[in-house]
């Protein structure tokens, strides 16, 4: 056993997203306490994130995203070999295939300690068998996790409705941002810019974003930034509503806090959500955000004080909506100065890293006195 207790981080990919977001700050609060492994699948800026906070970083070959049965099988194996061989005190999954094969992993080679984020309930996410699937794995491994994190008031109370977690052993984490890292957006675009950040793919609907900007009847430019497997649809769908002009879609970037701060409207249009970390990073800056009321969503972002809410899949309402905050710049301000000092206030990471700490701390004893 390690001098200090060995915490295993696991996240499906290393890839640009909010839960490798999450690992990424979670960390550097660790590593004074703890012995720290991350272990993830794939190319990203994660194994750079945790090696300059002073972790170890595991890649994994077998644990990817798509659904394979033989794949996962040797995934399984995997990550069973891996906490045989790290021993660690607690393993920490996030992301729902991480989630699901860590926490069997870790039940089979005896971790003591099983905790699992959720930052959105896969079976939510999906539709008709994959969702199906999904809600049954999830209900199948919940008896193996000692502790649910979850980012949001309304993902523990999905869960809980739908028995893959219970209210005894669930906490609320809300997500976190570094509010002294973000610069401030002047908010004095000529015309104003409008700026969308998230993987290409659903639940994000991209797609319908871009037929409302193309219906705005008001100047404005607008960038939308990130990748993934709908890159192609987006593109065509921006060539559809005629807004080559003045859409831009600029993939990943690793300079997206100085990409918002050159913003003046945060949009974030989806079916589905936890609480996601760019709503945060666009307060964080002083952005007035415009957001499907969804998930955790309606608890960070108040309509009329630091954003606009609109029910998903009502592309009428998204275009009334931006189109008010383009053409009134005091209410961009208003919005997106109150946004700002919400960040701050509740939403720093000291509170995010303090909550971890107490929840280790607390399943460790409770591990010991088992």
């Amino acid at each position: 056993m390690p001098a200090r207790p060995r915490i295993l981080l696991l996240v499906t990919l290393a890839e640009v997203g909010g839960a490798q977001t999450y690992i990424a700050q979670l960390v550097p609060a660790l590593v004074a306490e703890y012995d720290v492994v991350v272990a993830a699948w794939g190319p990203g800026p994660l194994r750079e994130a945790v090696e300059a906070a002073g972790a170890r970083y595991v890649p994994l070959h077998y644990v990817r995203r798509p659904v394979s049965l033989w794949r996962d099988l040797r995934g399984l194996i995997e990550l069973v070999q891996l906490c045989r061989r790290e021993r660690p005190s607690v393993v920490h999954a996030n992301s729902s295939k991480a989630g699901i094969l860590g926490r069997i992993a870790a039940r089979v080679a005896g971790v003591p300690v099983r905790v699992f984020t959720v930052h959105g309930w896969a079976f939510a996410q999906y539709h008709g068998a994959a969702s199906a699937l999904y809600l049954w794995l999830d209900r199948l491994v919940r008896p193996l996790t000692t502790s649910f994190i979850c980012v949001s008031e309304r993902t523990r109370d999905v869960g809980v409705v739908a028995h893959t977690c219970g209210r005894n052993r669930t906490v609320v984490i809300r997500n976190a941002v570094d509010t002294a890292a973000a610069p401030h957006a002047a908010l004095d675009g000529d015309p104003p810019r409008v700026i969308s950040v998230g993987r290409l793919k659903e639940p994000k609907d991209f797609p319908g974003l871009v037929r409302t900007l193309g219906r705005i009847n008001a100047p404005f430019r607008a960038t939308i930034i990130g990748d993934g497997p709908d890159r192609v649809e987006i593109e065509a769908s921006i060539d559809e509503a005629g807004a080559a002009g003045y859409v831009q879609l600029l993939g990943e970037r690793d300079d997206v806090l100085a990409q918002l701060a050159d913003s003046d409207i945060f949009v974030l249009w989806s079916h589905s959500e936890g609480l996601p970390m760019t709503v945060l990073e666009a307060m964080a800056v002083g952005l007035p955000v415009v957001a499907s009321a969804v998930g955790g969503i309606p608890e960070v972002v108040q309509h009329g004080v630091t954003g606009l809410l609109v029910a998903a899949g009502d592309e009428t309402a998204l275009g009334h909506a931006l189109e008010r905050l383009l053409g009134d710049c005091e209410t961009r301000l208003r919005l997106g100065a109150a946004g700002r000092a919400r960040a701050v206030e509740q939403f720093d990471l000291r509170h995010f890293h303090a909550a971890h700490l107490e929840l280790y701390r607390a399943e460790l004893e409770k591990a010991a006195a088992r």
